[in-house]
């Protein structure tokens, strides 16, 4: 029986592009080294907040080699393999190199909507071929489906090598109720970077965050002081934040975090269509913010 390794502050590592809209793996090299330095805890690669659906694959494997190169078996690599077609998201697992990976990220299904006897069966079907420790990525707000806790508890205890569930279905109840029936070697992990001081007071594992890829060290102190019993500061740099959280989805993920990171002068604010950068007035907001954010 696998246990969950992915604690603590893990990074949804965005992918930057150079004015002309390539890949841009020099500042990738830097980003990585950045968040490693900075209380990185593990990185999750090439998912939603990657842009992964407009990467191909050879991009998608120099991506990889690049960060398996700076990481340099520091923390563990979370990598994303997933998709709406059970048999092709097996097929691909079998296809791809998984050495210097420790897990793979699997999202619910999306557009065909499965009910939870087909989320159950997806994942099962999944878990059964899988040469890793399976995270379950549960984000209603993307695939126009929520597996309930009950699905969620019932796929941790029928299947030793599900580990752990990315939660971002914004339900602090449902969060409660995985964690008060799920077995022991299975953990909750955050999905959402303004949950996270709720989610991990009520007992999840960690994050995958958004927010880490620009400011690491803030919030990977929140999480490390929460996990110590120190609520009270925590909250302080919780709320610290608030305003940023909001801020930083406004105009869609990874726009906002891009911006972020373009003030802090690491990459060009680049996205790929059909994604566009934040507003200006967003960017400007965010700019104030993170000038008084330096905790």
């Amino acid at each position: 029986m696998a246990n969950n390794i992915f604690k603590g502050l893990g990074i949804a590592l965005i992918t930057p592009f150079t004015t002309q809209g390539e890949v841009d793996y020099p500042a990738l090299e830097k980003l990585v080294a950045y968040q490693l330095d900075n209380g990185a805890d593990f990185l999750c690669i090439l998912a939603t907040t990657a842009e992964a659906p407009c990467l191909t694959k050879e991009e998608k494997d120099k991506i990889t080699e690049v960060v398996k190169r700076v990481n340099n078996g520091r923390v563990p690599i979370l990598k994303y393999c997933g998709g709406n077609n059970t048999a092709a998201v097996i097929e691909e697992m079998k296809q791809t190199d998984w050495s210097g990976i420790s897990g793979i990220l699997s999202i619910c299904p999306y557009y065909n909507k499965p009910s939870q006897e087909g989320l159950y069966q997806h994942f099962k079907a999944i878990a059964a071929e899988s040469p890793l420790p399976l995270v379950l990525y549960n984000v209603p707000g993307r695939t126009g489906v929520n597996m309930k806790a009950a699905t969620t508890v019932r796929l941790a205890k029928d299947c030793p090598n599900i580990v752990a569930v990315k939660e971002a279905s914004g339900s602090l109840e449902q969060v409660d109720e995985i964690i008060k029936n799920k077995p022991d070697n299975f953990d909750v992990i955050s999905g959402d970077d303004a949950l996270t001081f709720s989610m991990i007071a009520s007992g999840a594992a960690g994050v995958i965050s958004v927010i880490g890829n620009a400011l690491p060290k803030e919030f990977s102190r929140m999480i490390r002081l929460e996990f110590n019993g120190e609520y009270e500061p925590a909250r302080k740099i919780h709320h610290k934040f608030t305003e940023l959280y909001s801020l930083l989805f406004i105009d869609g993920n990874p726009a906002g975090v891009k911006a972020l990171l373009n003030d802090m002068g690491m990459i060009e604010n680049m996205l790929r269509l059909p994604l566009v950068p934040t507003n200006i007035e967003t960017k400007q907001k965010m700019a104030d913010i993170l000038k008084g954010l330096r905790l």
